[in-house]
């Protein structure tokens, strides 16, 4: 009996320290921009299919909610990621599935030629350009790195970054430890100011 409750309690713990930790993440890097213009920027995951795979859905998804979660006039949504194994793009892929799944009918670009979230960044910087506020989607701790890598490459587009809607609570929640463990390490190349939460 003692046994089941310890487990009960470390697997309840584990579920809040997921939960908690996505949370930070998703708030990190982040500003309260304001104005008229918007660019969403959907991150890909390796899609070796010709068809979005099961995190490519969820990533467009999360990139769809964070246009309608305000409604900004002049929205852009930008999906970016290279070639697959078969040849189709995850850029792409992810605008198929926007488009003939979610029916999302708003102004679309595709940056097609990524294989790194650094290259992700590089190559939609010009796409940015003159817009407002900036969104970028992914799961949180992929999203957080991909928002340094901006601040990096051009801190005054960086300075327009606000937070997308790829984070609910208890949503994947199961997966969050996870992720969670999985964020810490591909985030250990950040610095601390980087990983700093704006509440």
């Amino acid at each position: 009996m003692r046994r089941r409750t310890g487990l009960a309690t470390a697997g309840a713990a584990a579920l809040v320290w997921g939960e908690w930790l996505n949370w930070r993440w998703s708030r990190a890097l982040v500003g309260s921009g304001v104005g008229a213009s918007e660019a969403v920027v959907v991150l890909g995951y390796r899609n070796p299919q010709s068809t979005a795979n099961f995190v490519n859905r969820w990533r467009v998804r999360a990139g769809i909610r964070s246009v309608a979660a305000d409604g900004a006039r002049g929205t852009r949504v930008i999906f970016s990621g290279g070639p697959t194994s078969d040849g189709s793009a995850e850029a792409q892929l992810m605008a198929d599935y926007a488009k003939s799944v979610l029916e999302y009918d708003g102004t679309v670009l595709l940056e097609d030629r990524s294989a790194t979230t650094w290259e992700n960044i590089t190559n939609v910087i010009p796409l940015l350009e003159g817009v407002d506020r900036i969104k970028i989607v992914s799961q949180p701790a992929h999203a957080l790195k991909a928002r340094a890598y901006l601040r990096r490459q051009r801190p005054d587009l960086a300075a327009r970054v606000v937070r997308a809607d790829d984070y609910r609570p208890g949503e994947w929640m199961v997966g969050k430890p996870l992720l969670a463990l999985y964020g810490l390490w591909t985030l250990r190349g950040l610095t601390a100011e980087e990983r700093k939460v704006s509440l």
